[in-house]
């Protein structure tokens, strides 16, 4: 999705406008999309959610998956429309995210200086004629930082799941033409262990704030079959 991401800053940046962001070109070859906590009622109206794991560090992450092969965005029509009624954050968040500084717990807008939403000549100013940072600018650190604490609060809840041993392997095929494939790599939250969970472990679940996402992940996992008609429409 991004090409080169560099930090925002005055001296590079003072006379560069932003876009309106008209297209998704930009995720048309990402299957898969990083969704929070907050977004799984909404996300799971439209995506499966599953769980990938890290291998290096063996830590899971919940993503929204948006196709069932590599370089395959199923949402993403030839116009770069999205067509789906939800979009997940990671992706509005484009041509802009947050890195790390090497002052701990400090952070810094970044963006991509190859996206074409970022422009010389139209669009909203990123600064002000003074230098400081435009009111795009401002909602921009804010949206970001609102995702940063969602990711927090997403990890926990990922590091939980983990730790109750909620997590399972999917176990799922497909047909694509004449063979049948596996969904390899993906987990999902094990409904029977979740039913099995003493009363106290359950109960934190609930203290946590862990169930409704819980739920609603699940819930989404009925979007499979809905996800392989639209790969089977895609391809006709």
């Amino acid at each position: 999705m991004f090409k080169n991401i560099v930090p925002v800053n005055k001296d590079a940046h003072e006379n560069k406008k932003l876009r309106e962001i008209n297209s998704f070109s930009f995720a048309s070859e990402f299957n898969l999309a990083t969704v929070m906590v907050h977004e799984f009622s909404r996300a799971a109206s439209v995506y499966p959610i599953i769980f990938v794991e890290n291998q290096e560090t063996g830590d899971f992450k919940s993503v929204a998956l948006l196709g069932f092969e590599l370089g395959s965005n199923l949402f993403v029509n030839e116009d770069g429309e999205w067509d789906a009624s939800y979009i997940p954050a990671i992706v509005r968040r484009y041509p802009f995210a947050l890195a790390k500084t090497n002052e701990d717990q400090r952070f810094t807008v970044c963006i991509d200086e190859k996206s074409e939403f970022l422009s010389d000549d139209e669009g909203e100013p990123l600064f002000e004629e003074d230098g400081k940072p435009s009111e795009v600018m401002e909602r921009i650190k804010r949206y970001l930082g609102e995702l940063h604490q969602m990711e927090q609060i997403t990890n926990q809840f990922c590091k939980a799941m983990k730790e109750k041993y909620m997590l399972t392997p999917l176990s799922m095929k497909f047909r694509d033409t004449d063979t049948v494939k596996n969904i390899s790599g993906a987990y999902v939250i094990n409904e029977e262990r979740l039913n099995n969970l003493s009363d106290d472990d359950f109960l934190s679940l609930r203290h946590d704030n862990h169930l409704q996402p819980i739920y609603s992940h699940m819930s989404s996992l009925g979007q499979f079959d809905r996800l392989n008609k639209l790969r089977i429409k895609t391809n006709e």
